[in-house]
């Protein structure tokens, strides 16, 4: 049995079990050759023409990018222009209505001091007109008081009314001149 085995292993030792039989290497070529030729013919064309639509997007999209940066960066530019001028007006008109609040508070103290000058000439043209009031009160209830105690002293009636008025005059004058030696001192 070990003589069947050594003849039977001799025969096949001819064929090398490394390498395949020449009929396998024929067929799978052909096999191989048919799908490259179809994956050459059928596939790559369609998979080339997706990548190119592909990358056109792509680079499509970038543009579109770039574009809506630069309109970004434009509307940026105007907003800080605007800003810009917005904070511009504002202090022009801050400083405005400081002005005016200046020139309104000048205008009220002018008027104020206006209605107070007008307040105290009023005020004092009423005060002379009530002193002259008392003041002509005042002399001709001196005059008669003066003209009772005076006939009384001279044990006369004074009724000439020339007379006492001339003598009160007198008697006024003389106490004015006594009173304003007296704040003169």
């Amino acid at each position: 049995m070990l003589n069947a085995v050594f003849v039977a292993t001799a025969k096949e030792e001819t064929v090398n079990p490394i390498l395949p039989l020449t009929y396998d290497i024929v067929w799978s070529a052909v096999c191989f050759v048919i799908i490259l030729f179809f994956f050459w013919k059928m596939i790559l064309p369609k998979m080339q023409t997706m990548l190119d639509e592909r990358s056109a997007a792509i680079e499509g999209n970038i543009a579109k990018a770039d574009e809506a940066q630069e309109q970004a960066e434009a509307a940026l530019q105007k907003y800080t222009a605007q800003l810009a001028g917005a904070r511009k007006e504002a202090g022009e008109i801050r400083e405005s209505a400081r002005a005016d609040g200046a020139n309104i508070i000048a205008e009220a103290k002018e008027n104020a001091v206006t209605e107070a000058a007008r307040v105290t000439a009023s005020a004092k043209a009423q005060i002379e007109a009530e002193r002259q009031t008392a003041v002509t009160t005042l002399r001709k209830e001196v005059g008669s008081l003066a003209i009772d105690l005076a006939s009384g002293v001279v044990g006369e009636s004074l009724s000439d009314d020339k007379k006492a008025g001339a003598l009160v005059d007198r008697f006024l004058a003389d106490l004015e001149t006594s009173e304003s030696a007296k704040a003169a001192k």
